[in-house]
């Protein structure tokens, strides 16, 4: 937005992010008028991959066709996995899941976050309902009444009965609740980044559990691998300073060369890796989605999909009470929102680091049971079948 102006709405949500825009492409049909605001537009779609990909479930997926997102995501370019294969690098354990062993045509797809974004955003743009106010940064929140008021850098003044806070661990609004946000350090970062493997990857996820974090090899469409690798804070500065040839080498090593060589590699980025999570995530004509109220280890690739569940969760009751003549902004009706989201994230951040600690734990007694506890779980079908529901987001 260039220009100053004065907006009324229904909903606003802060941050046009994966978990902003899908908010907004569930409740475009609801009848409200809704604004989405943020600082910068999706990345552009090139030829060359993102780095920041996310593994989308099953469940997500269901949001996303609901929405009429996905076909969007088809033409610009997903990538499916099949099978996941998960092994202890210090052991025997591993465990196998296949998608042809439960009738399904994959576990789930690759895409980069971009793309999931641009999708979405052209939904938005498309709906007389929804106004994509971009770029903009929000000055100011007055949520002491029960219209609230959101003032605009530009010097623009929106309205709204109920407004979202889907700007991400940073959250503005977040703040303006007067509700702190705990961010445990792991002392990790993550690095990421798409390679050439010798091998083709079999439209396979492979992780493998090293003593110093997980690292996860990821299939793309063109035969490439994105890789998403956790290490602690001063090996990551070790291996940035290392050139392509040397810290492709170090990388096939520790991958156990499972996809022979790692041929090329693209520029690398690092990120932070935490944990956390609100104890509030509503307040009357206020909601926190996403990254804003909770964040996790990406060990599973489930911290896009926490948040597509809490958009929809959370446009299903807003939905739900519109239908029934309620009032859909008040704290009563939005803490159904809390309380089915609130225990599902609270258990993946807990299942998360649980692992990152378990697998992070060199001691051979906790060694030797990791390997036995794999290997049973990979031949108990109750189990399995348990943890194949979880990944896929059908828990």
């Amino acid at each position: 937005m260039s220009e100053a102006n004065t907006g009324q709405y229904d909903v606003i949500i802060a941050g046009g992010g994966i978990t902003g825009l899908t908010l907004a492409c569930v409740l475009r049909d609801s009848g409200l008028r809704i604004g989405v605001i943020d600082q910068r537009e999706p990345g552009a779609f090139t030829q060359d991959y993102a780095l920041r990909v996310s593994a989308i479930n099953r469940a997500s997926l269901k949001v996303f066709h609901a929405a009429g997102a996905f076909e969007r995501m088809q033409q610009l370019r997903v990538s499916p996995f099949r099978e996941m294969q998960v092994w202890d690098s210090t052991g025997t354990g591993q465990i196998h899941f296949d998608s042809a062993e439960l009738g399904l045509d994959a576990l789930g797809y690759i895409i980069e976050n971009n793309v999931v974004q641009l999708a979405l955003q052209k939904l938005v743009l498309q709906a007389e309902t929804i106004d994509w106010l971009c770029p903009a940064e929000i000055e100011s929140l007055d949520i002491s009444e029960e219209l609230k008021m959101v003032q605009l850098k530009d010097g623009s003044a929106l309205t709204a009965k109920l407004i979202v806070g889907a700007d991400g661990a940073n959250s503005v609004v977040r703040h303006a609740m007067g509700i702190e946000l705990v961010r445990k350090s792991y002392q990790q970062q993550a690095i990421v980044c798409t390679v050439a493997t010798e091998y083709e990857h079999q439209q396979t996820a492979w992780q493998c559990f090293l003593p110093t974090g997980p690292l996860a090899f990821l299939p793309l469409a063109d035969g490439s691998c994105s890789i998403v690798w956790s290490l602690d804070e001063s090996e990551v500065e070790q291996m940035m300073a290392l050139d392509d040839e040397a810290f492709s080498q170090r990388l096939g090593e520790s991958f156990e060369y499972r996809l022979g060589s790692v041929k090329t590699v693209s520029p690398r980025a690092v990120f932070p890796l935490g944990h956390g999570h609100v104890d509030c995530y509503v307040q009357q004509g206020l909601a926190l989605i996403g990254d804003a109220a909770h964040n996790i280890h990406p060990l599973a690739g489930q911290g896009a999909n926490l948040g597509i569940m809490d958009a929809a969760c959370l446009a299903q009751v807003i939905t739900d009470a519109l239908q029934a003549r309620r009032q859909w902004s008040a704290v009563h009706t939005l803490r159904k929102y809390e309380r089915r989201r609130k225990g599902d994230n609270r258990l993946m951040e807990a299942t998360m680091t649980g692992f990152k600690h378990l697998f992070g734990n060199a001691n051979p007694l906790l060694t030797e049971i990791r390997n036995i506890g794999l290997n049973a779980a990979d031949h108990a079908g109750p189990v399995k079948q348990m943890l194949i529901n979880q990944a896929l987001g059908e828990h």
